[in-house]
């Protein structure tokens, strides 16, 4: 832990991403005027930069111009780097072989550090145009200097050379940082897509393959004018709690919407089991409740996945083994909730109630991934399809209140025949 309470790699990441997010012209457009200002400072004069020996001259008329000439243009750095270091260039030349060496001759390197993190095209054009003008002021300089070796020409020219390094490597810094940025935000629409997909998967599904294996059923009972109405009326209820099901997803999809969502509790399990019972599927539902219950956010959150759980089973019986007898059995304990969702064998030729697994890809996802449990879907050895799933609840609470330790209901006994309404 570092003095400040910070840890050391997050101050590590965060300097890292400062360092990558940084530009150094958004400080031109005062550094230019600072620089200006501090110019004309008679503590200053001469105590500038200096190449080429030659000696000191006092200002004038034309030293007031090359050093306007290097500061002003600093303030629009950003958006026109190339023709900056253009003026900056020119002013710094007429400042060397004027003799001036003014604090000014400082926007040279500031331009040159400028161009190199902002510009994009061009770069090798650009670098060798400078290469080429730097040759005949060299030799001018050195023609009107005190004769400076040619050693002190190659340090000045590598010395620029390091600053248009520091600004590449803050252009590519810059860059990966939004290319980062760019592939955090397409992985954000993906995972998101993903999720609308899977949640309209769980909505859509179930309530849709009631409503068909009910029409159907209805088809069978045009003799039996009292058992018609109830399958129509048991194909209208689902219809609506379709709708209800699918503006609960839409208020939860739409964050400024503002509706609270709910979380499937006990009593949407038994009407979920009763409601797949009317499709004409037995079902034995068996749900306990540990002494000591979780609450809280991590509960319901432990809830509403084993809700899920049930529904993507319930809906692989009905469309894969329908008429089949099922069993399923939540347990809600203090530290996990676990489901199991069995549907027997229904022949050797039977399609498997698994589905196509889109749905248990994303109970696995859910469970696993998303909570940490632990999921899985199979045939076991006497031919019977489960899917289980122990759903962790991370933070348990004591329940005062007093809970029944089983709740039980009634198996087929009380279904009607396979592939019949209730």
């Amino acid at each position: 832990m570092t003095v400040t309470g910070m840890p050391t790699r997050v101050r590590q990441r965060w300097a890292a991403g400062r360092w990558q997010r940084f530009d150094v012209t958004n400080w031109y457009v005062a550094l230019g005027p600072l620089l200006l200002a501090a110019a004309f400072v008679p503590a200053f004069h001469a105590h500038g930069t200096q190449v080429g020996g030659v000696p000191d001259r006092p200002y004038d008329l034309l030293a007031v111009v090359a050093i306007a000439l290097q500061c002003l243009p600093l303030t629009v750095c950003r958006r026109w780097p190339v023709t900056v270091l253009a003026l900056v260039s020119a002013g710094f030349a007429v400042d060397q072989l004027r003799g001036y060496h003014s604090l000014a001759g400082t926007a040279f390197a500031f331009a040159l550090l400028g161009v190199g993190s902002r510009l994009d095209e061009h770069r090798r054009a650009t670098v060798l145009g400078l290469s080429l003008a730097y040759v005949p002021l060299a030799v001018a300089l050195a023609r009107l200097g005190s004769g400076e070796p040619a050693s002190e020409f190659v340090m000045f020219y590598l010395a620029c050379a390091l600053v248009w390094w520091i600004g590449s490597r803050l252009r590519s810094a810059r860059i990966a940082q939004a290319e980062h940025r760019r592939r955090v935000a397409e992985e954000t629409r993906d995972a998101e897509r993903t999720r609308i997909a899977r949640e309209l998967h769980d909505v859509v599904t179930h309530h849709v393959t009631a409503m068909v294996v009910q029409a159907e059923a209805a088809r069978c009972l045009t003799a039996a004018p009292d058992r018609l109405e109830e399958a129509l009326t048991a194909v209208t209820a689902t219809g609506r709690a379709a709708i209800g099901d699918l503006r609960q997803l839409l208020d939860l999809l739409d964050p400024g919407h503002g509706a609270p969502v709910g979380t499937p509790d006990s009593g949407r399990l038994h009407e979920l089991v009763e409601r797949t019972r009317r499709a004409g599927q037995p079902v034995e539902f068996t749900e306990e409740f540990a002494e000591e219950r979780a609450a809280g956010e991590a509960a319901r959150d432990a809830d509403l996945v084993a809700y899920r759980v049930v529904r993507e089973s319930l809906t692989n019986a009905l469309k894969y083994a329908h008429g089949v007898d099922t069993t399923v059995r939540v347990r809600h304990g203090g530290k996990e909730t676990t489901v199991e969702v069995g549907t027997r064998a229904s022949g050797p030729r039977g399609r498997s109630p698994g589905g196509s697994g889109r749905g248990l890809a994303g109970l696995r996802e859910r469970v696993v991934d998303a909570l940490g449990g632990e999921f899985t879907a199979g045939r076991e050895p006497d031919g019977r399809f489960v899917v289980r799933a122990a759903i962790p609840v991370k933070a348990p609470v004591p329940v005062q209140a007093s809970v029944p330790a089983t709740s039980s209901t009634p198996g087929p006994a009380s279904v009607p025949a396979p592939g019949g309404p209730s």
